[in-house]
């Protein structure tokens, strides 16, 4: 079954606004795990908007399941990668000033540079996962670059999947089917919600691990944190 792992970044962003501890960042990591995430994904980025360093720090000492640690390899993140040693880091190519990552990585482009951080990565025995657009050519790269897995950016998926969830699918599935021949692991994120969710996972049932953050945390308003982890793993039961 594919993997959940919650990104928690808008609980941060919650506590951020009122500063102090309130929600708390670990607590609710270690309820998510409880509630049967197999995962917990953060995105710190360097203005701490949302997840700072120390969080980072805090979840690595706290969690039992996978930390997966998401953004752009820059050598502060780096730095904060190569410390903490989480079980996966995800490179995602957004600039500093980005509202949410908006764009994969070309590949090909940035082959040395990419192929040199997955290096220092593997060095400390920890999985590493690019951002990518669903193009087989940018996936291959992925793979050129010493990838252990590619990440999907699902927005268009997203965007797409109300009027054509055939069509919208297309290009991720041949993705998906590219990823497989070159040997390499799969996850998909971004916009990823219980509305498409399932189809997704049913067309590419190979996927490893699906990171969501947004669509779960607006649906726990309602639904509570409990009973929405539970919801969106029932999406990946088939």
């Amino acid at each position: 079954m594919t993997k959940l792992s919650v990104n928690i970044n808008k609980i941060a962003v919650v506590r951020n606004s009122r500063g102090g501890n309130l929600p708390d960042v670990v607590r609710a990591a270690l309820d998510i795990e409880r509630f049967g995430a197999e995962g917990i994904t953060v995105h710190p980025r360097p203005d701490a908007r949302h997840i700072r360093y120390d969080d980072v720090r805090d979840l690595k000492r706290a969690l039992t399941t996978e930390l997966n640690i998401e953004g752009n390899p820059i050598p502060g993140f780096i730095d904060l990668v190569l410390e903490v040693v989480p079980a996966q880091v995800t490179l995602v190519p957004d600039a500093h000033d980005a509202i949410t990552s908006n764009a994969g990585w070309d590949t090909l482009a940035n082959r040395a540079f990419l192929t040199d951080v997955t290096a220092r990565f593997h060095a400390k025995g920890i999985r590493v996962s690019v951002f990518v657009d669903p193009v087989a050519e940018m996936v291959a790269g992925a793979k050129a670059c010493g990838a252990d897995r590619v990440e999907l950016y699902t927005e268009a998926y997203a965007r797409e999947y109300p009027d054509d969830p055939q069509r919208a699918v297309a290009p991720y599935l041949a993705a998906a089917e590219e990823a497989r021949r070159q040997g390499l692991g799969l996850n998909a994120g971004h916009d990823l919600s219980l509305e498409n969710l399932r189809w997704f996972a049913e067309r590419i049932p190979w996927t490893d691990e699906v990171s969501i953050g947004h669509a779960l945390i607006c649906d726990a308003l309602y639904y509570g944190l409990e009973n929405t982890v539970q919801l969106y793993r029932r999406e990946l039961k088939f």
